[in-house]
């Protein structure tokens, strides 16, 4: 009893010297409270941009191909600023409506396993996760998951900046496209003026490819990992890019990329050097009635007739082609479209008819004992309109007309929609 006594006097004591919060002190922590809020919410903005689109087939490669809908992407972006030199910069795509699909491997399993874990069709991706530092006006670092910005398809992603349907056919079809990598990023300008023209320059340390996944069709596209949970890291990449800006939309520019992809296999199965090297040049005008784009192409893949014969062993449970690899591939594309309403200066619509022409060959140098595929060697014609009632929506119709090697012909003829907001 007598320890409970002085227990309650010294909590009374306690109590006691205790300040009563005045209702001021609340007031001064609620506006507190608030201005935290206020200053998060006027930072933090979003944006993103959506594609819709129906295609209609008429291939002699596949005749019973069936026509397609395909709700292709929504990427939304979200950016916050710390401070006036650190920004947080995050982009999560939904693709073909729906989840994910991933692959892990087994290394306990005799031979090693590849166990799908499917949840439903499509992705859903974080595509970006990364801060910027402005270390001065002329000169940046971006640390965490990027874009990788070569050829125009980067610059010119949400769908009011290409004309077609879906991205530059080129780029789709021989590179990654929607590529994305985790490393270090240097960016700047230097300029030559006041304003314009200036260098706009990237410099990239990042993670690289796997091997294990190139193919006849699509050279080193398949490459990208995107088949597991975690990204192998054995082998990083370098890649830079180096812009002339003439003005705000008129540049022309180079883009290089090297690196050994051979350690980021999902096994250990082939050990030859196998480094990829490519290089690009890209043009783009962007004018209120006119826009012009052209790109060219070429890369290497050392000992592809080697990786070849490695990737026909692979496992079925992979997922890969497990088909040749070109030793060289190239392509070429120009694209120019005109604004018909733009001499109608009563109205905000725009109007652009457009033509592109497609060159492509994922086989272009074939090594040793690897045949040279005709049927990989594609020309593409594709003519359509872009309708575009307010600058965030266009509503897009193309026909397309491809011409293999092997002499068969595709034909696409495709009805989208596409928004950014």
């Amino acid at each position: 009893m007598r320890i409970l006594i002085q227990c309650s006097c010294l909590t009374l004591l306690c109590l006691a010297t205790l300040r009563p919060v005045s209702a001021q002190e609340v007031d001064n922590q609620s506006d507190m409270s608030s201005n935290v809020l206020e200053k998060f919410y006027s930072g933090l903005h979003f944006s993103g941009y959506g594609v819709v689109n129906y295609y209609h087939f008429d291939w002699e490669t596949l005749p019973d191909k069936n026509d397609a809908l395909d709700p292709e992407r929504m990427n939304l972006y979200m950016y916050y600023p710390f401070t006036d030199r650190i920004q947080l910069k995050t982009e999560i795509e939904f693709e073909h409506g729906g989840t994910g699909t991933t692959m892990s491997f087994d290394p306990l399993e005799e031979f090693g396993e590849f166990e799908p874990e499917v949840e439903k069709g499509g992705e859903v991706v974080l595509e970006q996760m990364n801060i910027l530092f402005q270390l001065n006006n002329h000169m940046a670092i971006r640390a965490g998951k990027f874009r990788v910005f070569m050829g125009n398809a980067a610059m010119q992603d949400e769908p009011n900046e290409y004309f077609t349907g879906y991205r530059s056919e080129v780029e789709n079809t021989v590179l990654p496209l929607g590529w994305y990598e985790t490393g270090i990023e240097l960016n700047g300008i230097i300029p030559l003026s006041a304003d314009f023209p200036r260098i706009e320059y990237k410099a990239y340390l990042m993670s690289g490819l796997d091997n294990s996944a190139f193919s006849s069709a699509n050279w080193i596209r398949r490459g990208y990992q995107t088949r597991f949970e975690m990204i192998n890291a054995d082998a990083m990449a370098f890649a830079s890019r180096f812009d002339l800006v003439l003005q705000k939309d008129h540049r022309i520019g180079i883009a290089a990329y090297a690196g050994n992809p051979s350690e980021n296999r999902p096994k250990d199965d082939f050990n030859m050097p196998s480094w990829v090297t490519f290089g690009d040049i890209h043009y783009a005008l962007t004018m209120p009635a006119f826009r012009l784009s052209a790109y060219g192409m070429m890369g290497h893949v050392q000992n592809s007739e080697a990786l070849s014969e490695a990737n026909r062993n692979l496992s079925n449970n992979l997922g890969v082609k497990r088909t040749p690899v070109g030793k060289a591939a190239a392509g070429a594309y120009i694209e120019a479209g005109y604004d018909v309403l733009h001499p109608l200066a009563q109205t905000e619509w725009q109007c652009f008819v457009f033509g592109r022409f497609d060159w492509y060959d994922t086989m272009f140098q074939t090594a040793g004992e690897v045949s040279d595929n005709p049927r990989y060697a594609r020309t593409v014609y594709t003519a359509g309109i872009n309708v575009l009632p307010i600058e965030e929506i266009a509503l897009k119709a193309h026909y397309a007309y491809r011409t293999l090697g092997s002499g068969e012909t595709e034909n696409t003829f495709l009805i989208g929609l596409g928004f950014e907001f």
